[in-house]
């Protein structure tokens, strides 16, 4: 049991690792040797968790895509209305933005680059699902408008991460009040 707890451990350091130095440096600085060293393993131990670079950045991308969604739909209850529910799977997605912004800053960048293999990409798109079922039963009920879930996405959700990054630069407090007004300008962006 002990010598279990201590691999979950060493991976855990490695995955820690390597979004330090990816938010840090950027995919290139991300070298085997810089995160083995930073997670106090050797080199030789990565392989004993992951094929490859890429294996491991895109575990990474999983752990913290399966992070994001578990605070995403935290309290979500799927009966209440279309409004109310994408309400509590916003601010939610807000907060996470807003309290891991290692992990925040490491998706954004896993969008916009080349980072993440395709097939990755899709098995993380599966912990969005409750997200894109609601838009889907708001669609059918007609509360939200009749677009891709993509078109969706990048007009209510994706800005957040530019307000969280503009709050943590000291630029602009994103207090309650400003993501609530948030949250409706996204609302009244899809809705119908």
């Amino acid at each position: 049991m002990a010598k279990l707890q201590k691999s979950i451990q060493k991976k855990a350091a490695l995955l820690k690792a390597t979004l330090h130095l990816i938010n840090n440096g950027g995919i290139q600085e991300a070298s085997m040797a810089k995160i083995a060293k930073l997670a106090a393993v050797s080199p030789a131990t990565i392989y004993l968790y992951f094929e490859n670079k890429q294996d491991l950045i895109n575990q990474l991308y999983l752990s913290v895509k399966e992070m994001y969604a578990k605070v995403a739909f935290e309290n979500y209850e799927s009966n209440n209305p279309v409004k109310k529910c994408f309400e509590q799977i916003w601010l939610n997605m807000a907060r996470f933005k807003q309290d891991m912004p290692e992990e925040s800053s490491f998706l954004s960048q896993c969008d916009n680059t080349p980072m993440i293999d395709e097939e990755t990409r899709e098995q993380g798109l599966v912990y969005l699902h409750p997200l894109f079922s609601l838009w889907e039963r708001g669609q059918a009920e007609g509360i939200i408008k009749e677009i891709s879930p993509y078109l969706l996405y990048a007009y209510t959700i994706y800005p957040t991460a530019f307000l969280m990054n503009m709050h943590a630069r000291e630029l602009f407090k994103v207090d309650n009040e400003v993501l609530h007004l948030a949250f409706q300008l996204a609302w009244d962006s899809i809705k119908v």
